[in-house]
C-alpha cells in the first residue's frame, strides 16, 4: 500500500480541521456583511458607473473576502469529508491566514483610501497566503479518493486562481507604475472573469459533482462525460481571457464554450436530479441547502444569458448598467449562493465530526440534518430571493432606493445566517 493510499485510509485524518475553517468562514461572513451593509447605507455610491475605488473595494469584499475565503475556508472540511483528502491544520495554515485576513483588510481599505500603492503591497500579502492553500490543494488532491474528473476540475481551478491573482497583482502596481498596455477595463474584466469562472466557478462545479449527490441524495455520476465541463470550461475561460486582454473578436467563441461546459454540468445535475438515492430518515421535508442551489442554477442561467447578450452588443451606455447586473447574478446570485448552498450541509456535518471527537468516539451526536433551524433557514432564503433581482435591476435602472432595498435584503439573510450558522456550530461543543 503506498502512503497516499495510508493517509486516505486513517480516520483520523480524514476528521475535518476546526479553526482555520472557522477561521476563513467567520471573515468571509463578515466580509458580505459588510458589503452588503454599505451598499444599503450609501446606494447612490452603487447605483452608476461601478469602476471606481468605493465600489471596487466592496467588490473585493465579495469576491475575495466571501468567495474565496469560504472556498478556502470550506477545503479544509470538503477535503477529508467529500473527497478523501486529509487537510489536517499545521501551524503554517494559520500564518497563512493571517496574511490573508491582513492582506485583504489592507487591500479593501487602501481602495477607499485610494492609496493604490499601499492596495498593490496589501493584494500581495493575501495573495502569499491564498497561495499556500491553493498550493497546498493543488499537490493533495492528486492522492485523493475522489475520481478523475473531479480533481481535474479542482486542479485546474487552483492554477486559474494562480493566474487570476497574478494578474489581480499586474493591475494593482499599474495603478502607480502605469505599464500594462491596453485599455483599463478590458484589463479588468479579464482578471474578473479569470477569477470568477476560472477559479470560483470552476471549483464549485468539481466540488459539486461529489457534495450535490450527498445533499439531494442521489447516485453519483460517473463515466468520461464528467470530464466534459473540466475541458470545456478551461478552454473556453483561457481563451475568453486572453481574448479580452486584446480585444479579440474570439471573444463569443470562448463564451459559447464556457456556456458549454456549464450546460455539460447541468445535464449531470438534471441527471443526478432524477437519479435519487434513498434519504435519510432524519431529511427534511424541504431542504433549503437544495434550494439555494436552485436558485444559484437561476441566477447561473440569468447570469449566461446576460453575458452573451454582452460579448454581441457594441459597448454603449447601456452596455455598463447590464455589465453591473451582469456581476450581480453571477458573483451574488451564484457563486455567493452557492457557497450558502454549501454551508447549509457542510457545517452541520462538520460540526457533526467535531462533536463525535470530542466524546472520543463514544457518543454518536445527533444527526446532522436536524441541527438547523428551519425558521432561520427560511428567512434567509426569503432575503436572498428578494435581493438578488432588486439589487441587479437597481444597478440596471441605475436606482438608488431598489440597491438598498436589495442590499438591506441581502445584509439581513447574511446577518441571520451567521447566527444560523454559530448555532450549529456551538452543537459541537
Amino acid at each position: 500500500m503506498n502512503a497516499g493510499a495510508l493517509r486516505i485510509t486513517s480516520p483520523r485524518l480524514l476528521i475535518p480541521a476546526q479553526a482555520v475553517p472557522l477561521l476563513y468562514l467567520g471573515t468571509a461572513h463578515v466580509s458580505l456583511a459588510l458589503a452588503c451593509f454599505l451598499a444599503a447605507w450609501w446606494p447612490r455610491a452603487v447605483a452608476g458607473f461601478f469602476y471606481h475605488s468605493w465600489m471596487v473595494g466592496l467588490v473585493h469584499l465579495v469576491t475575495l473576502g466571501w468567495i474565496t475565503f469560504s472556498i478556502l475556508g470550506a477545503i479544509y472540511i470538503v477535503g477529508p469529508a467529500a473527497l478523501q483528502m486529509p487537510m489536517p491544520a499545521r501551524r503554517a495554515d494559520y500564518v497563512a491566514y493571517g496574511f490573508a485576513v491582513v492582506g485583504l483588510a489592507g487591500m479593501v481599505s487602501h481602495f477607499w483610501l485610494q492609496r493604490y500603492d499601499g492596495m498593490a503591497w496589501s493584494a500581495a500579502t493575501v495573495a502569499a497566503g491564498a497561495f499556500y492553500v491553493v498550493s497546498r490543494v493543488a499537490h493533495d488532491i492528486r492522492s485523493a479518493g475522489a475520481g478523475t474528473p473531479v480533481k481535474l476540475h479542482i486542479t485546474f481551478a487552483c492554477v486559474n486562481f494562480m493566474l487570476a491573482a497574478s494578474m489581480g497583482l499586474l493591475i494593482g502596481f499599474d495603478k502607480t507604475h502605469h505599464f500594462l498596455p491596453g485599455y483599463v477595463l478590458s484589463n479588468v474584466y479579464a482578471h474578473a472573469h479569470l477569477a470568477a469562472l476560472g477559479w470560483a466557478t470552476m471549483m464549485v462545479v468539481g466540488v459539486g459533482y461529489r457534495m450535490l449527490p450527498m445533499a439531494l441524495p442521489s447516485r453519483m455520476p460517473a463515466g468520461r462525460s464528467t470530464f466534459a465541463s473540466a475541458v470545456l470550461l478551461e478552454t473556453g475561460v483561457l481563451g475568453l481571457f486572453v481574448s479580452l486582454l486584446f480585444g479579440s473578436a474570439w471573444t463569443l467563441l470562448f463564451g459559447g464554450l464556457i456556456v458549454a461546459g456549464l450546460a455539460a454540468f447541468a445535464g449531470h445535475v438534471i441527471w443526478m436530479v432524477r437519479s435519487p438515492a434513498p434519504k435519510p430518515p432524519a431529511a427534511p421535508r424541504i431542504d433549503f441547502g437544495v434550494l439555494h442551489a436552485a436558485a444559484a442554477g437561476v441566477s447561473l442561467l440569468t447570469a449566461a444569458a446576460i453575458g452573451v447578450t454582452l460579448l454581441v452588443m457594441p459597448m454603449s451606455s447601456r452596455t455598463l448598467p447590464l455589465a453591473a447586473a451582469y456581476g450581480v447574478f453571477g458573483l451574488l446570485g451564484f457563486l455567493s449562493q452557492m457557497v450558502v448552498a454549501m454551508e447549509a450541509r457542510l457545517l452541520p456535518l462538520a460540526s457533526w465530526y467535531w462533536a463525535y471527537v470530542r466524546s472520543h468516539f463514544k457518543t454518536p451526536p445527533p444527526s446532522p440534518l436536524t441541527t438547523r433551524d428551519r425558521t432561520l433557514q427560511a428567512i434567509v432564503f426569503a432575503g436572498w430571493t428578494a435581493g438578488v433581482p432588486s439589487l441587479a435591476a437597481g444597478l440596471y435602472l441605475e436606482s438608488p432606493a431598489l440597491v438598498a432595498s436589495g442590499a438591506w435584503a441581502l445584509f439581513a439573510a447574511v446577518a441571520i445566517g451567521t447566527i444560523d450558522n454559530i448555532l450549529v456550530v456551538m452543537t459541537s461543543r
